[in-house]
């Protein structure tokens, strides 16, 4: 049976090394897969807001999102970190997304990835997501933290070989519980 996984980066930056660790990962999945990836740049909401919400509702954007996760089995999510946290454009968009349909990753299986410049491999904001998006219903079933992301990977390659044969290991098992 094929399956459609979708992706997307949680940043909002035209040079994210999310999007790059993305293709990667969505790259490597079987070839019987059907990948769609998505830029969240698509999804421009206003900043949430009680007022906002009682005086305009919410967004069409949220319900967009909504609805391109909801078409899809499961998930290839990278996050970025800022501050120890989700980038604020990124939960923004969790918060809509979740005042439009609060279980809006039910039934969906998750790899969550997150790359940073630096030797932390923005495992807090990982930590941070897969608690929120378990509280949306969603299943995350690996997670990869990828630090010193430009000593370890070059021109679209893991070039660090722990982190290639971890990655490798993670994407397999990811496959195997969405299949």
């Amino acid at each position: 049976m094929m399956k459609n996984i979708l992706g997307f980066a949680g940043s909002n930056s035209s040079t994210s090394i999310n999007v790059q660790l993305l293709k990667n990962l969505m790259d490597r999945l079987p070839s019987d897969y059907i990948t769609k990836h998505i830029d969240v740049l698509d999804y421009s909401l206003p900043f949430y807001g009680e007022d906002i919400e009682k005086e305009q509702g919410v967004p069409e954007n949220a319900e967009k999102f909504a609805t391109e996760i909801a078409q899809n089995d499961a998930l290839i999510i990278t996050i970025n970190e800022h501050n120890g946290s989700l980038s604020a454009y990124f939960k923004n968009l969790i918060d809509w997304t979740s005042r439009y349909k609060h279980q809006f990753l039910a039934g969906k299986k998750i790899f969550l990835a997150a790359a940073s410049p630096g030797q932390g491999g923005a495992s807090a904001s990982l930590k941070y997501a897969k608690t929120a998006f378990s509280i949306f219903g969603g299943e995350v079933v690996e997670t990869l933290s990828f630090p010193s992301f430009y000593d370890n990977f070059k021109n679209g390659i893991v070039v660090n070989p722990e982190l290639e044969k971890e990655i490798t290991s993670k994407i397999n098992t990811f496959a195997q519980q969405t299949s």
